[in-house]
């Protein structure tokens, strides 16, 4: 099982990924708020500007402070930069 750092020390399983996405559109917003009232919301963002959202094959929608571009170079193996942490 391949581990993803989406910030803060925070591990997801790469394999359960499903997409990476900006939280600016009002259908991932729409998106959010139902996993938020369904407790299906992880917020990973330890208070700060939530800048990417990660839809899992489960169903869950976690919350990341790191930039979409930093989140896919590191699901991709590449590592990322640590910038935005």
């Amino acid at each position: 099982m391949k581990l993803v750092n989406i910030g803060y020390g925070n591990m997801v399983s790469a394999e359960r990924i499903v997409s990476v996405v900006s939280p600016e559109s009002a259908p991932i917003k729409r998106l959010i708020q139902e996993a938020r009232d369904d407790g299906r919301a992880i917020d990973a963002t330890f208070g700060r500007k939530t800048r990417a959202v990660l839809i899992m094959d489960s169903g869950h929608i976690i919350l990341s402070s790191l930039i979409t571009d930093t989140l896919a170079a590191r699901i991709n193996g590449s590592g990322g930069s640590d910038d935005n942490e």
